[in-house]
């Protein structure tokens, strides 16, 4: 998956839009039996 576009204007909250696709992401990590990456706490591995 790539990585979100910045919106143009820095220095606002939301000026990434990576919280859209770590929403889309968890969506399909919950149906799809390939695993998407969301953060690094999330999806670490099991010990």
């Amino acid at each position: 998956m790539g990585r979100p576009k910045k919106r143009t204007s820095p220095r606002k909250t939301g000026t990434r839009r990576s919280h859209l696709v770590l929403k889309l992401a968890r969506k399909v990590n919950g149906k799809s039996p390939v695993k998407i990456r969301t953060t690094k706490r999330e999806s670490a591995k099991v010990v």
